[in-house]
């Protein structure tokens, strides 16, 4: 089994539904029925972007060809969430967590257990599921983005 990398990463689906209309995936925890992205963390060896894309895949069926998009809100998460803090060094207090976005128009979520269920809503909708202020701040990054027609270029695999 891989071991655990010291940082985290949260995927926030997105689709275009019609001109101008944007619906943004917001998943339910099985374990703890919050609601939030595509979150998970890195293995050791793995790169931000092919963690993303392994969690999205694992969590939500999201095929690799999907676009996928690095955004700037940043955020730590203490390692008292984490079972395998206890292999990281001693001096680990806080593991970054990166957010990027996932363009899903046309393709449908698969959840896996981990979820239980799933919900495409607009930003206002969305943002109120949301437990946790660092999802919001993405989710409000990502739709200001979509907006003003923003977004970054699409990561690649590395």
């Amino acid at each position: 089994m891989a071991r655990r990398a010291p940082f985290q990463i949260l995927v926030l689906p997105f689709r275009r539904t019609a001109p101008g209309r944007i619906e943004f995936a917001v998943l339910r925890r099985a374990d703890d029925a919050n609601w939030q992205g595509v979150a998970g963390g890195g293995h050791v060896g793995e790169s931000v972007v092919q963690a993303a894309r392994r969690e999205a895949l694992e969590e939500a069926g999201v095929p690799p060809t999907a676009s996928l998009y690095r955004l700037k809100t940043q955020d730590t998460v203490p390692v008292n969430c984490f079972t395998a803090s206890a292999e990281w060094p001693p001096d680990t207090y806080v593991i970054p967590q990166h957010f990027l976005a996932c363009d899903l128009t046309g393709m449908d979520i698969v959840l896996s257990g981990e979820h239980t269920e799933v919900r495409w809503e607009g930003f206002d909708e969305a943002v109120e599921l949301l437990r946790y202020d660092s999802n919001k701040n993405a989710l409000w990054e990502l739709a200001e983005r979509l907006r003003r027609d923003d977004l970054p270029d699409p990561c690649g695999d590395a």
